[in-house]
């Protein structure tokens, strides 16, 4: 008989936290929810809260928190309504959590993600800024106070499995060349505009850079994925989960997004891991590990796939790949710089108010503009973040 696990969930009416609670609705006598949480979804966390009876559902937002305490208090349900990031930060350490899922997307999530492992649980990582913008102030507290980490992202989830019980579920802490690893190979599916002609990028429109071919995600990580930020920023995570310099990662495209990504060991040997692209199986993996659990997704069809095809990243299609890579070679701060820019650049042109092809060129500039900053606390990573928060906005009204 299987312990029963209780989870707090940060993000659960994205696309992971949606998954997150299918696969855990599969398994009720191994999983139990203990909080529930949103930025402002109150309608969908009442649906959810109605389901899985949580003991703590909380949002970021006052207003939508409100809103949510009334309708909860209407239907009598045993819930618990907070709101803000003390609260976030609360059920990502209460003690009767063993297992946090940090889905949160941005840089919201980063503190209570750093919650969770100041207080030693096991965290499945769905949020990549914890690692881009504070890389060695979270690894330090993961190993500081014994939490377990484990990565979510489809591609990580699958370096993990590839590298055959070598990654050390707390980080890995030790020489990867060591252990006969030569390269990790990062699969990326290129995006909507893989074989756009470079001069019709220009007229992008939010609706077009959010229709991704394989994947169904939110609008913000869908238009990373058509830069291809969102791989520059899984480099970035890469290096600190796995210990690996810049030049032992490596981006392969690879449009059908069935090999979710590769380890290359020096005996010539390449272990990949496939599956259909599915959340719920890198999901129900972290969940379960190191046992494996039925995650609702359907075997892979290697006769319906029939080709798998690879290429090479165009740096001149792709300039946010080239910026990411850039930013870890620098370290400190600019991984910061990198990421907050980003998410301005981003909400900018989902907003319209600027053009796609100058999301790249704004992160650029900001890049130049500000030095590189020592990272030793998470004051220097909310400092630097807010710096380049602040030049980014400038550019947009310049």
């Amino acid at each position: 008989m299987a312990t029963l696990s209780s989870l707090t969930l940060l993000g659960s009416t994205g696309s992971i936290g949606a998954s997150t609670l299918d696969v855990v609705a599969r398994h009720p006598e191994r999983y139990r929810i203990v909080a529930l949480t949103a930025h402002r979804q109150d309608e969908l966390l009442f649906q959810q809260c109605v389901r899985f009876k949580p003991r703590y559902a909380v949002l970021l937002d006052e207003v939508a928190a409100t809103r949510l305490a009334q309708r909860i208090a209407t239907a009598g349900l045993p819930v618990e309504v907070l709101y803000g990031m003390a609260a976030l930060e609360k059920v990502a350490s209460l003690p009767e959590v063993d297992t946090v899922m940090a889905a949160i997307v941005g840089a919201a999530g980063l503190t209570p993600t750093l919650a969770a492992a100041r207080a030693g649980k096991k965290i499945l990582l769905a949020n990549k800024e914890a690692l881009v913008m504070a890389g060695q102030v979270f690894m330090d507290a993961v190993r500081a106070h014994g939490a377990t980490l484990l990565p979510i992202d489809s591609e990580h989830n699958a370096i993990f499995q590839a590298l055959a019980g070598r990654y050390v579920p707390g980080g890995y802490a030790g020489d990867l060349a060591a252990s006969g690893v030569s390269k990790i190979l990062l699969t990326a599916s290129g995006g909507p505009f893989l074989h756009t002609a470079l001069t019709e990028l220009q007229a992008v429109t939010p609706e077009q850079a959010c229709a991704h071919p394989n994947w169904v995600m939110g609008r913000k990580i869908s238009v990373d994925s058509a830069t291809m930020m969102n791989k520059g920023l899984e480099v970035i995570e890469a290096h600190w989960l796995f210990n690996a310099p810049a030049d032992m990662i490596q981006v392969v495209v690879h449009p059908q997004s069935v090999v979710h990504s590769l380890v290359q060991y020096v005996d010539g040997s390449v272990l990949a891991q496939l599956g259909n692209p599915d959340m719920r199986t890198p999901i129900a993996y972290a969940l379960a590990y190191p046992q494996r659990i039925e995650a609702g997704v359907a075997a892979l069809d290697l006769f319906k796939v029939a080709t798998l095809s690879f290429e090479e990243p165009d740096f001149v299609r792709f300039p946010c790949l080239a910026l990411a890579y850039q930013a870890l070679q620098a370290g400190g701060s600019a991984p910061v710089v990198l990421n907050a820019a980003n998410e301005i650049a981003v909400a900018a042109f989902l907003a319209k108010q600027i053009p796609y092809l100058t999301i790249p060129r704004l992160i650029e500039k900001v890049l130049a503009d500000l030095p590189v900053q020592i990272i030793t606390t998470l004051e220097d990573v909310l400092q630097a973040d807010a710096a380049a928060r602040t030049a980014a906005q400038e550019f947009i009204l310049r």
